[in-house]
């Protein structure tokens, strides 16, 4: 069996070298290959200088394109199982080894670890996806409110370790480069369930996951990341609007959502820089965009 790990990284060297580490300690890996979206922290010059890394350089296109082209490769390489995560996730010693005997299952399409945050459970994975009811979340009965000590069925979980079949990849295709950030993951499962192949969470294989921590008042938290906001409106729409199996879903569902955005918008603008009425605009262009599923880098 070949199995290829992929990793993706932008500006996160210490993370990504604590990452690699973990990987070389896992068999049996056939080859690690990393995706640096264009770092300039010094991470390329450090993968230039390792010998057992296969390196590809290309330039920041987000978590999607990063993925979309280490899959490719991996799969060009004819890997049998590619093992898929961010810089920022830790397999123990012997992930591998406990996701191996749920290869032998043929209709799996996708396997994934159990991630840990300081030692604790970190999950957002869900056993149910709603293409019905507006009102309610795409993302249901979700593993983060029950006690899960043995296999189980999902249908979606994060690119943070998942082990996918090289049929699976034939079958559904490349992750959605144009996505760029948010939600990659989410579509990629939702192509495999519909393909009809099964994701089972592994809970006896361990991930840790680095914590970020952040000092920041609401104010400073919402002005650093209101750029990542629109992607995730955008996003969110698309999904819906690709898989929702009525009008209501397509289009409703991210109406609502969008709407919670642009009203915070209208109530801390005149107190606030953390948001301007020009937001307002990119929102409502976010929903646009996905409702339309006009993708791509903003």
């Amino acid at each position: 069996m070949k199995i290829i790990a992929v990793v993706v990284t932008y500006n996160r060297r210490e993370l990504l070298k604590r990452n690699i580490g973990c990987l070389r300690q896992n068999t049996p890996l056939h080859s690690i290959v990393v995706v640096n979206n264009g770092s300039t922290d010094g991470t390329k010059e450090w993968l230039d200088e390792q010998t057992d890394l296969r390196v590809i350089h290309q330039e920041n296109v987000g978590g999607s394109g990063g993925f979309y082209t280490g899959i490719r490769y991996a799969f060009q390489e004819g890997a049998d199982w590619i093992w898929c995560m961010d810089d920022d996730v830790f397999p123990r010693p012997d992930c591998l080894e406990h996701l191996l005997p749920h290869t032998a299952c043929p209709d799996a399409g996708i396997l994934a670890p159990r991630r840990l945050m300081e030692g604790k459970i970190f999950t957002n994975d869900f056993r149910q996806v709603n293409l019905t009811n507006p009102f309610a979340s795409m993302y249901q009965d979700k593993l983060k409110k029950l006690v899960v000590n043995a296999p189980t069925e999902i249908c979606g979980t994060a690119f943070e370790g998942l082990f996918i079949r090289r049929e699976a990849v034939e079958k559904i295709g490349l992750p959605n480069k144009e996505l760029f950030i948010f939600c990659d993951d989410t579509d990629y499962c939702l192509r495999a369930v519909l393909a009809g192949y099964k994701i089972w969470y592994i809970p006896d294989a361990l991930m840790d996951k680095e914590k970020f921590f952040s000092n920041d008042t609401w104010k400073e938290r919402n002005r650093k990341k209101k750029w990542k906001r629109f992607y995730q409106v955008r996003n969110a729409a698309y999904l819906n609007h690709r898989y929702g199996r009525n009008w209501a879903v397509k289009y409703l569902r991210s109406f609502n959502a969008v709407l919670g955005y642009m009203l915070t918008v209208l109530l801390t603008a005149p107190f606030t820089d953390a948001y301007r009425f020009s937001d307002l605009a990119k929102f409502w262009k976010a929903y646009t965009d996905g409702v339309n599923e006009q993708l791509g880098k903003y």
